[in-house]
């Protein structure tokens, strides 16, 4: 169980400077990061040294869609004291981890074949006409290795080259759940196809972070169309203003997008894919199979034709248990590898408007959800160092 706060780093400047200032603030917690994923990628079958060689595949097409990105992980590595192809590999973590797991899958011959994946995450934005206090709320339960109870933290971006933002994230990896000054909110969800961990291009964790960016929620839209995408993930995206979108990828470029409107101001999101893709099929059914309840209850819990959510209907939500322990609030499975175990390791509810994160640092039905705010370092009128 988490008992400690989320670390609150903030850092500013340039690429470079912000990277370095981070990887010092939150050395400790990065080298955490680092060994829980040595451990976690031996489960797999990868060393740490396939690892590293296998993210300098992408190391090409990151520097050439977003150098000022590179230039953040060099200073990561700096700052934390490791080498920067460890930095590399850990925010290429989810492409080594999909490789194994499709290699797993080719080689599988019958049922009981290891093909289990790691971690799930439950995700959902409603708009202001659907929510008590009339903003748009985007929020998440993240399920993760429980080696991220030791590393993660809450990293707070002070910019001059574009938009403050948070992120809630594993230290070293560059970003996960966000919310910018445009009042821009994105929650994520883990996607794999079998078509995961052989394609080049731009890892997950880094469009992340590039999604900081956005202005707008087409902006979002735009950008994963625009670069190659190395693997799958989802993406829940809403404003301040009251857009809201989710979008689905799967490896490749603008073909293998599925952008999903809101019906009755909601949309959700687990683990499998809602629609189509081409050139691979959803390996859900074998690697998170408990998605398809955790889609379920969400839906069921917040309701889709529901009005007046509440952050209180919302917290109910993300405490459910239905299906434990691969259950919306997840615990480790106790039939797992130590190494492979997950939880839900954070459940965050973004109040886009005001700019607040309402924010459980733990499994949500063990650790006390509290207000962060953010209405001063999110606002574009803030005066910055």
């Amino acid at each position: 169980m988490k008992t400690a706060a989320f670390p609150r780093i903030r850092v500013s400047g340039g690429p470079f400077e912000r990277g370095e200032q981070y990887g010092s603030l939150a050395r400790t917690q990065v080298h955490h990061a680092r060994n829980g994923y040595e451990r976690s990628f031996a489960t797999k079958g990868f060393s740490w040294d396939q690892a590293v060689m296998q993210a300098q595949g992408h190391a090409e097409p990151i520097r050439r869609s977003f150098p000022d990105i590179w230039e953040e992980m060099r200073g990561i590595a700096k700052g934390s004291n490791l080498p920067f192809e460890d930095i590399l590999a850990m925010n290429c973590r989810t492409e080594v981890l999909w490789q194994a797991l499709v290699a797993s899958h080719r080689k599988a011959t019958g049922p009981g074949s290891p093909l289990r994946g790691f971690g799930e995450c439950s995700s959902f934005a409603i708009a202001p006409t659907h929510t008590a206090l009339g903003h748009t709320l985007v929020g998440q339960n993240w399920d993760w290795l429980v080696h991220g109870f030791d590393s993660v933290i809450l990293l707070e971006v002070e910019r001059e080259d574009g938009p403050n933002y948070v992120t809630i994230v594993e230290a070293g990896l560059l970003a996960k759940t966000v919310m910018n000054e445009h009042g821009i909110g994105m929650a994520v969800n883990t996607l794999v196809t079998s078509s995961d961990g052989s394609t080049p291009g731009v890892p997950f964790h880094v469009l992340l972070r590039a999604l900081a960016n956005c202005e707008h929620v087409f902006d979002a839209v735009e950008l994963l169309a625009s670069h190659p995408r190395a693997s799958s993930g989802n993406y829940v995206v809403g404003a301040a203003d009251g857009s809201i979108l989710n979008i689905e990828t799967a490896p490749g470029d603008a073909r293998n997008i599925n952008v999903q409107v809101a019906e009755h101001g909601k949309t959700f999101h687990t683990n499998h894919f809602l629609d189509s893709i081409d050139g691979g099929f959803d390996l859900a059914p074998l690697a998170m199979s408990d998605s398809y309840v955790r889609l379920s209850r969400l839906r069921e819990l917040i309701g889709i034709n529901a009005q007046a959510v509440t952050i209180g209907a919302l917290d109910h939500a993300l405490r459910d248990h239905t299906d434990a322990p691969g259950s919306i609030c997840c615990h480790p499975d106790e039939r797992s590898d130590p190494s492979a175990q997950w939880s839900t390791v954070m459940s965050v509810v973004m109040d886009l408007e005001k700019r607040v994160l309402h924010l459980a640092e733990g499994n949500p039905c063990q650790v006390p959800r509290k207000a962060v705010d953010y209405s001063d370092f999110l606002q574009p009128n803030f005066v910055k160092a």
